[in-house]
Parts: structure tokens; C-alpha cells; sequence
């Protein structure tokens, strides 16, 4: 695959995407805080639940002061069952702190700065810049990753390392789409075990590089 065929797999993509079920993080609010704490929460996390447990969250706490206004423990209650709520409600509240004493209340707005908060990578760093910013960048999670490396579009061991390759090959006006068309693809078509190929509108594009040789789900 090449750039020749970038624009009509996101042409497809775009057509496609009402008739998939969306679980992505960006069906949440553009505000920079609530996809900043969606982030958090996804880690180890399946996708629908870490939106069923956003959004209950959210109806609770929906800035940095009011995180830092209910207890670890409880918060640790609000945000099970996701993997790891202990060190997340932690993480939250650690966030909420800095950015009330350091960024009056705001999340900041550039990759480095949002890199210097705790539980913070390049994926997630990525993702708020891109959705609740607008600005450029390449939010590259395991959707992401596995399903340009699976087209031959890149071959790369690692998401930050996709991310890279990406910035180096990939067409900038598709920069900020990318992340929620791929995710939303991935969730419905591209499965990681048993991608749906038979009935994958992008099979005319994509190489099948790793395809488990299994039977694919229906």
C-alpha cells in the first residue's frame, strides 16, 4: 500500500462509519479535560466500558477542582471495574492537582507539556491535542498500530514507532482523523484476532500482513 491509496480508504471510512457502532472516546465531549480523563481511564481498559465509565464520571466530576473534591477511595468506586481504578483514581487526582496549581485549572495545549503529567504518553498526549485542541498530530493505540502495520502501509514493532512513521509518510490533512476512523474500524471490522475480511470495504487495499489464517468472525 502507498499514498495513492490513502485518499479513497478514507473516503470509505468516512461513508462507513454511521453504520458502526461507536465506542470511541471521541463520542465524549470535545472538552480538553474530559477526553484527557477518557485517556486515563482506557488504559487496559476495553472501550465500551471505559465510555460507560466516563460518561458516569463525568455526571460527577467534570473539571480539575472537582476531581480533586472527592476522595481517592471514592473515586476509586466511581471508576470500577476498569483495569487498574486504584492507580487510576489516583493518577486523576494527581492530574487535577498540577493542572489547578500549575495551569490555572486548564489542560495545557502542547505535546510537551501534557507529556510532563503523570500516566501521560504519547498516545494520549496525542488524542487531546488532536480532538480537543484541533491541532496536528498522530494518536497511534493498538487500533492504530495493528491495522496500518496489517494494510503494509508500515512495518513497525511499536505504536510510538508507528506514530513516527506516520509523521513521516502520512498525508497531513489526515493526521487528526486517523485515530478515530481507524479506532472505530477497528472496533467493528479489523478485529485483532478475527478481522472480518469477507466483508471489510477496504479488502481491495489492504495486504492482510499478520491475518490470523483462522476463521474470521462473521
Amino acid at each position: 500500500m502507498n499514498n495513492r491509496d490513502i485518499p479513497p480508504i478514507f473516503t470509505i471510512l468516512q461513508e462507513n462509519k454511521k453504520r458502526w457502532q461507536d465506542s470511541t472516546l471521541e463520542s465524549l465531549e470535545k472538552d480538553p479535560f474530559i477526553i484527557l480523563t477518557g485517556c486515563i481511564l482506557s488504559l487496559r481498559t476495553k472501550d465500551p466500558l471505559t465510555l460507560v465509565v466516563a460518561k458516569r464520571l463525568l455526571g460527577i466530576a467534570r473539571t480539575p477542582e472537582q476531581i480533586l473534591q472527592i476522595p481517592e477511595d471514592t473515586l476509586s468506586e466511581i471508576i470500577y471495574p476498569v483495569g487498574f481504578y486504584r492507580r487510576k483514581a489516583r493518577t486523576l487526582r494527581n492530574i487535577a492537582q498540577i493542572l489547578w496549581e500549575q495551569h490555572q485549572g486548564k489542560v495545557p495545549d502542547t505535546l510537551d507539556e501534557l507529556l510532563e503529567l503523570p500516566g501521560v504518553g504519547r498516545k494520549t498526549a496525542n488524542l487531546v491535542i488532536t480532538v480537543a485542541f484541533g491541532k496536528p498530530g498522530i494518536s497511534v493505540d493498538t487500533h492504530v498500530h495493528r491495522i496500518v502495520n496489517r494494510w503494509g502501509y508500515v512495518n513497525t514493532p511499536t505504536p510510538d514507532k508507528t506514530e513516527m512513521a506516520l509523521r513521516e509518510k502520512l498525508p497531513l490533512e489526515y493526521w487528526i482523523p486517523v485515530n478515530s476512523l481507524l479506532v472505530l474500524f477497528g472496533q467493528n471490522v479489523c478485529l485483532p484476532r478475527y478481522p472480518r475480511c469477507p466483508i471489510c470495504p477496504l479488502k481491495p487495499f489492504c495486504e492482510q500482513i499478520g491475518v490470523n489464517s483462522g476463521k474470521p468472525a462473521s
